[in-house]
């Protein structure tokens, strides 16, 4: 458990600082710009954190279905190589969906201003601001993270339900 929770506070600390050092110099200073590479490199390292944290939480909620449903079968099913593979998954996946969503946004090729109504470098005010056809934009962004957050809630909803069926199980007070 601690294994995914130090990638999670990893991924919580790079979330933040990923947008909070450009909020605060926002704040103090009158010129609020930020060129255009660096926003598409915000927008990458948010994006990429985000996705990264939804699948890591839904991991460890695998993680304490093991732990609780087979506590003996613990440290087989929960090897360190298979911890390494689903964080290297949480990743990954991170990864491949932020690189969809920044390559389709390199490839708008005007907007109609550059002025972002948002205090980060997001996609969807992004997308606002486009003066071509962002549909496969809104498509792709609608059906990636539909995808993620359903697999997501899934896995997390069935491993804590199978977590109540267990403990409901559970003959004696004390097991419970």
């Amino acid at each position: 458990m601690y294994f995914f929770l130090s990638h999670l506070s990893f991924v919580d600390f790079c979330y933040s600082s990923t947008i909070v050092p450009k909020m605060l110099a926002n704040i103090f200073n009158k010129e609020k710009a930020i060129s255009f590479l660096a926003c598409m490199v915000q927008f990458f390292l948010f994006c990429t954190c985000v996705v990264t944290e939804v699948f890591l939480l839904a991991v460890m909620a695998y993680d304490c279905f093991v732990a609780i449903c087979n506590p003996l079968l613990y440290m087989v099913i929960m090897a360190p190589k298979l911890r390494m593979v689903l964080v290297s998954g949480c990743y990954l996946c991170a990864l491949v969906c932020s690189l969809i969503h920044l390559c389709l946004a390199l490839e708008i090729p005007t907007f109609s201003s550059n002025v972002i109504d948002h205090f980060f470098c997001d996609l969807p005010p992004l997308l606002r601001l486009a003066c071509s056809d962002v549909t496969v934009n809104k498509v792709l962004l609608f059906v990636i993270a539909t995808f993620k957050e359903s697999l997501s809630t899934v896995i997390i909803f069935t491993s804590y339900l199978f977590i109540l069926i267990t403990i409901l199980r559970m003959r004696s007070a004390e097991g419970r």
